[in-house]
């Protein structure tokens, strides 16, 4: 049974937006491996990370780090090493859930912000290799820009189990998006991409996760995936679809 513990004060030891971080594409690994992992082995304590879920030296699991860019954004990081949505250890058999620990991690951006978030304004999001400066799997865990919670919102009905382009745009790109039911992620937003031509060329993606409280009231997901298009300027950075200012919390 992997051990959730958090820690109160708000402690932050990685520059994730600072030149450090820009000149070591390691430095997200080296604060969980280095720091986060070893304090929470030697002392049950995972400072300065928030959460760290593994059973074991070695094994498979994840931290869970705040973000020094914005009030609310925090990172869901692997406790092994695992590069990104490239990386063929997403899709080993076995592989951990990463996007289900960190939609867990949402609790935590609901008390960044004061204000318990409905669902539909929390997102996560992976970026392409071409759009990230750490060569260390993270994903972000922020709320959702407003703007994409009211397309999303209107454009659900249309949006089934299988991928369906968007029309127009988001963020300067082009969206296909699935819907998946239920309250918890039990499927793995990883497998979904794969299960296609995508397979063969996931650095080429970014995803993108946002709650859903469907017709009815029935909570969900929207998935969205979006292919790395250069000559128009999108490099697959699917974390601008997120307000890391979170301002659906001052509705």
């Amino acid at each position: 049974m992997a051990r959730w513990l958090r820690i109160l004060p708000v402690v932050t030891a990685l520059l994730v937006a600072g030149p450090a971080a820009h000149a070591d594409p390691l430095a997200l690994w080296h604060v969980v491996h280095d720091r986060c992992v070893r304090h929470f082995l030697a002392s049950g304590s995972p400072a300065p990370c928030r959460r760290v879920a593994m059973t074991e030296p070695g094994d498979r699991g994840d931290a869970v780090l705040k973000d020094l860019r914005g009030a609310t954004q925090f990172l869901l990081i692997p406790t092994s090493r695992v590069t990104g949505i490239e990386d063929p250890a997403v899709l080993a058999p076995g592989a951990p859930n990463y996007f289900a620990d960190a939609w867990k991690a949402t609790a935590l951006v609901s008390r960044r912000a004061g204000v318990a978030l409905p669902r539909n304004d929390l997102s996560l999001a992976i970026n392409a290799p071409t759009a990230r400066t750490q060569d260390q799997l993270h994903i972000h865990v922020d709320c959702v820009r407003a703007d994409v919670r009211a397309t999303l919102r209107r454009l659900a009905p249309k949006v089934g189990p299988a991928w369906t382009a968007l029309p127009g745009r988001l963020g300067g790109a082009r969206w296909r998006a699935r819907r998946i039911d239920g309250a918890h992620l039990v499927v793995n937003p990883f497998r979904l991409l794969a299960d296609g031509p995508a397979a063969a060329e996931m650095r080429r993606h970014t995803l993108v996760l946002v709650g859903m409280i469907f017709a009815g009231g029935a909570p969900g997901f929207i998935l969205l995936d979006a292919r790395t298009d250069p000559p128009s300027g999108f490099l697959g950075d699917g974390e601008i679809l997120q307000d890391h200012g979170c301002a659906v919390a001052r509705r």
